[in-house]
């Protein structure tokens, strides 16, 4: 077991790191993204590819906002503990959003947010809110297959409906393949897909 800490946004959780080759010269090595200037990285996949995971084991470094609605979620079910989630997740939803648009305003050189994203439309108000900021929009897509997912929300304890689950493994249905060929046909800076145990290793953000 590790224990990874995001600076300021996300607390730190212990968390297995996955078995496997590294990726730079260590079995453990992040994923290595290079982000000159002010950024908005978009952290996307299916609900439980492994957004979350991938957050936690980010390396802190100076000028870094990490935003995951877990945070959102924690605070909510201690301001109202014993409340369902399906009851707050509006809310919780709403509150990251919001916070996103103020870290994007915000001093802060790279913010990396997630967000499922799967749809086109919530893509494409990520990258508006990028030009309207001064940033760059990068996009970093977690690749897992609807069992993956599925497992990965029953291991945080939080299974979306199915009828919203089979809404979001239909739009993300070939997104990774095209990203892969460089097909996608969206106006990223850089757009790049990772399995989910490749996202378990966590990303690096680089000048």
């Amino acid at each position: 077991m590790t224990l990874a800490t995001v600076p300021g946004d996300t607390p730190p959780r212990p968390l297995p790191l996955p078995p496997g080759p590294g990726l730079a010269g260590g079995a453990a090595a992040p994923v290595r993204l290079s982000v000159p200037g002010r950024a908005l990285v978009l952290v996307a996949g299916v609900p439980g590819a492994g957004k979350s995971t991938l957050l936690r084991r980010m390396p802190q470094r100076p000028g870094l906002r990490v935003l995951d609605s877990e945070t959102q979620r924690d605070l909510l079910t201690r301001v109202l503990p014993g409340v369902p989630y399906p009851r707050i997740r509006a809310l919780v939803h709403f509150l990251h959003r919001v916070a996103a648009v103020l870290a994007a305003t915000g001093s802060a050189r790279v913010v990396v947010v997630h967000l499922p994203a799967t749809s086109t439309r919530l893509r494409r108000l990520v990258r508006g809110l990028a030009r309207l900021t001064g940033r760059a929009a990068y996009l970093v897509w977690i690749d897992a297959a609807p069992e993956e997912a599925l497992r990965g929300q029953a291991d945080r304890g939080r299974v979306i409906q199915s009828r919203s689950f089979a809404r979001h493994v239909g739009r993300a249905d070939g997104v990774a393949a095209r990203i892969g060929a460089g097909t996608l046909g969206e106006p990223w800076a850089r757009a790049i897909s990772l399995d989910r145990p490749t996202a378990a290793r966590g990303l690096a953000v680089t000048p």
